[in-house]
């Protein structure tokens, strides 16, 4: 339940009609009602052997009743749930515990090739029919269906978009025969072959050589360090159709299989459909039990590093423990939770400490079970232009040592309390609106990890029962338990080698440290009037319902205009939009060249007196938003906020045009992510193209370039004033409104 995926409530109860007898002629008696014959049963529910959630199995997590589980005969397990969400659709999806860590040496690329050939025909439908036969249904091959190969599973995908009871059938019917008795004709495996191997030369270079190599580097000694999803040329070249059978057969079987469907259909409906269309499905020879994927090694490499000029330096410090399975309690869950909020305050002090300028541009503490392989905990840090990696990796891991010497403030604990729980809230309010689709991948991605699923408003409870327990001495606990490890690994992608780059490398990763008492961050919130004063307010000076439309036009005394639409579509949900001046026709091609400045450090720079430090005190608790973009006719703030926070919302985005802050350090960290991110446009062919097609498509017109080292160069914090502080005093200006206010 850790993720605590965003699952509906239960969907509402069926009323069944009164039927009613005839009128009855006076002086007579009404005739006997006919004895009432049930329907008879559907044969197909005969192979539905239990309906226990097995999703739940160990677990004391709260069943989830809008959803449907069973078992067939056969071993196959499904969960199936009515949701309107869009309308007349089905998202059905079909796991299959079978990826690239359950193939032999000679098989690597196996399971991704299966897939490929999977959707080209089987039984029941010829060579490439059923693509042909979705699309006439509606689906693009691609948006609507399509498949993923992990190291761990394979997951086929399908959107219904008008799903009929008709559509629905024939489309079971041709994923049963996909899953049971796809098609390995030697002419279908010799062409998916030149596909995957397209798709393998298209994806080589810097980026899939970094890949592969740091996975090596991570998980040596485990199967995780050479079973990539892609395959190996060898290994492909040699597929023929008997080896891909016999991959097939030994992987592909109901118990291996698990069906979630989530769409506008009656769950009985859908139940049956998968017993109509699995239940048969038999396999004699004995099953095969996955192999072990192993443990990280203790004794493993602890440092390698990788030369690519394309590639900004990098530094990844890995901490490795092994993955075991685990009952999905609450208790469990509990520990996770505490877990996400002692890493969401390393990553709070890290990303201060580097808005100030320093060693490094950005660093990140992240924790995941990957692959059923390890428990790990990895630390990314990008240095900062012209300091070296061992200066950033020190000063990151003073701040990790200090987190995990000396316990959280009870201010640190409320500050990162209030976020999390404000996210559990907004999960909860927005439930009866996901979607369909989501909700069926929640099923598989649960099962991938081995763990259950939670509805939002379960998930909350958890986080309020939790809350009043967190305290200084767990979350060092739980601090301390981030970042202890089995192995230690780290690894740097750098654009020149370094000399004795490797035992210099293990020696700044575990050699002592001194804690960085200073990287504690300020404590205390702050209310919406330490925003800058904006004198008196004005008034509406019109208001037009807009023709045709549910939708409410004022316009202000100041001349500012909104559109307002207030609707019910997502509960405790307002997306707020102000746009302001005109984009990129307020630059003039040839002497404005910081176009690409704002979205690097606009919102960052600050309010009035405040800077972003002190924006996130401000936004605590409170769900608030600063995003800014470019448009042709305008520039533009937006945010997606809640009635609760609408004002202060307003407010803010009001003192932004009215009272920008210009200050040095986002200006600086904007340069250096701009030439840093740079090299990395020469990665591929499709990295190019990013950098030149909208620069070429609008005639060589310098507001659409990628900056260039020696243009970002150029960028100071008086240029960069000299740039936005027109551009944000200008109109006009217009808020647009749409969701769930008065």
């Amino acid at each position: 339940m850790s993720a605590f995926p965003r699952l509906l409530p239960l969907a509402a109860l069926l009323l069944a009609g009164t039927l009613l007898s005839p009128p009855v002629a006076a002086q007579q008696s009404a005739p006997a009602p006919a004895p009432s014959v049930a329907p008879a049963p559907d044969p197909a529910l005969a192979f539905i052997a239990s309906r226990d959630p097995w999703l739940y199995e160990n677990s004391d997590v709260p069943i989830d009743r809008s959803w449907t589980f069973g078992t067939l005969t056969n071993g196959l397990r499904y969960a199936v749930k009515r949701n309107g969400v869009p309308p007349d659709q089905v998202s059905i999806r079909i796991r299959v515990d079978a990826g690239s860590l359950h193939e032999e040496d000679s098989e690597r690329g196996f399971a991704h090739l299966i897939e490929h050939l999977t959707f080209r025909g089987s039984t029941f439908v010829p060579d490439g029919e059923a693509k042909r036969i979705w699309q006439r249904f509606g689906a693009s091959f691609g948006s609507d269906s399509n498949a993923q190969t992990t190291p761990t599973g394979t997951t086929y995908k399908l959107d219904l978009p008008n799903a009929n009871p008709q559509v629905l059938d024939e489309s079971m019917k041709i994923l049963s025969g996909m899953m049971q008795a796809p098609r390995f004709t030697d002419q279908a495996v010799a062409a998916e072959k030149q596909i995957v191997m397209a798709e393998l030369r298209e994806g080589s270079g810097p980026a899939m050589t970094f890949a592969d190599r740091r996975r090596e580097h991570f998980f040596q000694g485990q199967r995780l360090a050479a079973r990539a999803p892609i395959g190996t040329v060898p290994a492909l070249q040699a597929a023929s159709a008997p080896a891909l059978r016999a991959f097939h057969d030994r992987w592909y079987r109901p118990e291996n299989i698990v069906i979630s469907i989530a769409g506008d259909v009656d769950p009985a409906a859908l139940e049956a459909q998968i017993a109509r269309h699995f239940g048969p499905w038999r396999e004699t020879a004995p099953v095969t039990p996955a192999p072990p994927f192993g443990d990280p090694d203790p004794a493993g490499k602890v440092a390698a590093v990788q030369v690519e000029p394309t590639i900004p330096q990098t530094v990844e410090l890995a901490y490795l423990r092994p993955w075991r399975l685990k009952a999905d309690t609450i208790v469990y869950n509990e520990g996770l939770l505490t877990d996400l909020l002692a890493t969401q305050i390393v990553n709070r002090r890290l990303e201060a400490k580097a808005r100030k300028g320093g060693s490094f541009l950005q660093a990140q503490v992240g924790q995941d079970d990957i692959s059923r392989s390890a428990d790990l905990t990895i630390v990314s840090i990008i240095p900062a232009s012209g300091t070296s990696w061992s200066d950033a990796l020190r000063d990151v891991r003073a701040v990790i040592a200090d987190a995990t010497t000396t316990p959280p403030s009870p201010a640190d604990i409320e500050r990162e309390a209030n976020e999390l729980g404000n996210a559990f809230k907004i999960n909860a309010d927005s439930a009866p609106f996901d979607a369909a689709s989501d909700e069926a991948d929640n099923i598989v991605e649960a099962v991938d990890i081995r763990e259950t699923v939670a509805s939002p408003q379960v998930a909350l409870d958890v986080w309020t029962a939790l809350r009043p327990k967190l305290a200084p001495d767990s979350l060092l606990a739980a601090t301390r338990r981030l970042f202890a490890a089995d192995a230690v690994r780290v690894w740097v992608s750098t654009p020149q080698a370094i000399a004795d780059s490797e035992a210099a490398l293990a020696a700044a990763a575990t050699g002592p440290v001194a804690p960085d008492t200073a990287s504690r961050l300020a404590q205390g919130t702050l209310g919406f009037d330490a925003l800058p004063n904006l004198g008196k307010a004005g008034s509406v000076a019109s208001a037009l319902p807009l023709p045709n439309f549910p939708i409410e036009q004022i316009e202000l005394s100041n001349g500012v205009r909104a559109l307002l639409y207030s609707n019910k579509a997502e509960a405790e949900t307002i997306m707020v939009h102000v746009r302001f001046g005109r984009g990129y026709q307020a630059f003039v091609p040839g002497r404005d060249r910081f176009a690409w400045s704002g979205k690097l450090a606009l919102t960052e720079s600050g309010v009035g007196n405040l800077g972003q430090e002190e924006l996130d005190q401000l936004s605590n608790g409170r769900r608030i938003g600063m995003g800014f973009d470019i448009d042709d006719d305008a520039f533009e703030y937006s945010a997606k906020t809640r009635p609760a926070d609408l004002a202060g919302q307003l407010q803010l985005f009001a003192a932004k045009l009215a009272k920008p802050r210009w200050a040095e350090p986002p200006v600086a960290r904007a340069r250096a992510f701009a030439k840093v991110g740079y090299p990395t446009y020469e990665m591929s062919a499709e990295a190019v193209l990013q950098r030149e097609l909208e620069y070429r498509l609008h005639g060589g017109d310098p507001r659409w370039k990628i900056p260039a080292p020696a243009d970002v160069e150029a960028l100071t914090p008086k240029a960069f004033e000299a740039t936005w502080a027109p551009q944000l005093a200008a109109g006009p200006v217009e808020v647009l409104l749409f969701g769930d206010f008065d």
